[in-house]
């Protein structure tokens, strides 16, 4: 038994009691029971950042120009909301951690209710449609925003060392990716209805295991809830720049990869499937490797490691065309294990730069608030101008010139390499050549 083993066993046996000391060793079964709420959180993201633009353009003809403002604005909305959530949850956890339990499953139930809204719509015809899906959308992300920003605040709030930070979100988001393998699987095998039963389900049981983790003890203060505190903070604003110009590297070829297999690759529908599951299970199976590798190098650099990989594997995908499924499932192979690093270390760098400013037990909702603006940043940057811009270069669902497809490739392929570039180049020079974190 290791060292760590044997002091985590000093942590108490029941559930929902704070561990002693300010930086609790956890077992594995303490990241598991915080983490599972990530499975399903991960579930519903995927039929809404992947699924719904694309089954809204062919199920309902909604024009993409119009989809991608509906979605542009919608999350653009919702991420204007999330530092205040942020602030909001800071001030709850001041309070109790009970406090930000009540307010993470109030969320989680909103959520519930927004995806069957979203995936059932009362009416069919353009306007009428694409409003009820601007209403639902905007309530489905503020659900999502209160229930994630106070899960990750308080994982945060777990401390420990690197690789205890790393392995919090790591196990977390290795158990997000076991809820997007199943979310690809889920809506052919069961259909939508089940579908949105068993996120339901789902939901409930990650808020209860939550709700027997170790809780971080609350620390009541006069800064809790300071939302600009944050960005006085020059480390976060660098590593926010990082996490900006990644993320939409990985939101563009998500938001398009249904059109570049149907049209580019042309193939079988019966294909996608076995593309994305192969995408998120090469991420999940990947995690405790890059885990691994942080212990050798460091978070920095492993993450630097797998902007390499995400950039060699979109490289290879330019020449891709119709027929060509085989070679794209390497891809998908390749590209999901550089995923494992986006998912697993960014929030692990974030949770350590908190406690070297001095702000840990106090303001990780307002940096978590920040982050996820960032990320729904990214994901509205993704939808709101790269389908616009594949229309406008000619594009559009079905068709296949080649104008139209070169569209398509440089899109998917090109652009996430120039983006994950800049994101390298800016991790090596505030993160790694000038020591700027471990």
């Amino acid at each position: 038994m290791s060292a760590a083993s044997t002091t985590a066993h000093a942590l108490p046996a029941a559930p929902g009691v704070a561990a002693p000391g300010p930086t609790p060793v956890l077992r594995t079964a303490d990241t598991l029971r915080y983490g599972l709420l990530g499975l399903p959180l991960a579930f519903v993201a995927l039929p809404l950042y992947v699924q719904l633009p694309n089954h809204y353009a062919r199920a309902f003809g909604v024009p993409l120009a119009l989809l991608g403002a509906v979605l542009l604005g919608a999350r653009a909305l919702d991420a204007v909301a999330d530092p205040l959530i942020g602030r909001w949850i800071d001030r709850l956890q001041a309070r109790s951690a009970g406090a930000v339990l009540r307010a993470g499953g109030a969320g989680a139930l909103v959520v519930a209710l927004g995806f069957a809204a979203l995936f059932f719509p009362p009416v069919q015809a353009t306007a009428p449609l694409l409003a009820w899906a601007a209403a639902m959308l905007v309530l489905t992300y503020l659900g999502y925003s209160v229930a994630s920003v106070a899960h990750q605040s308080w994982g945060a709030r777990l401390g420990g060392d690197e690789v205890q930070r790393s392995r919090v979100t790591g196990h977390r988001e290795a158990l997000a990716l076991a809820g997007v393998l199943l979310a690809a699987a889920a809506p052919g095998l069961l259909g939508l209805g089940p579908t949105a039963v068993l996120l339901a389900v789902l939901l409930a049981a990650g808020w209860l295991a939550w709700a027997r983790s170790v809780r971080p003890a609350a620390h009541p203060a006069p800064d809790a809830g300071d939302l600009r505190a944050p960005l006085r903070n020059p480390a976060f604003r660098r590593l926010l720049a990082v996490f900006l110009a990644n993320g939409i590297a990985s939101a563009v070829p998500a938001t398009l990869v249904l059109f570049f297999v149907q049209d580019r690759l042309q193939a079988p529908a019966a294909m996608e499937p076995a593309f994305l599951g192969t995408y998120f299970l090469a991420a999940a199976v990947s995690v405790p490797v890059w885990l691994a590798l942080v212990r050798r190098i460091g978070l920095a650099r492993s993450w630097l490691a797998g902007m390499g990989l995400a950039i060699a594997s979109f490289v290879f995908a330019l020449g891709l065309g119709a027929g060509d499924g085989t070679a794209f499932l390497a891809i998908c192979v390749a590209s999901g294990i550089a995923l494992g690093t986006d998912l697993a270390l960014p929030s692990a760098l974030l949770a350590g730069l908190i406690g070297r400013a001095g702000h840990a037990g106090r303001l990780e909702g307002a940096y978590f608030g920040w982050w996820n603006l960032a990320a729904k940043l990214n994901l509205a940057l993704a939808a709101g101008l790269a389908l616009p811009l594949l229309e406008l270069a000619g594009y559009a669902p079905g068709r296949r010139d080649p104008d139209a497809l070169a569209a398509l490739s440089l899109a998917y392929c090109a652009l996430p390499c120039l983006l994950k570039a800049v994101a390298g180049a800016l991790l090596w020079t505030h993160f790694i050549r000038s020591k700027g974190t471990a």
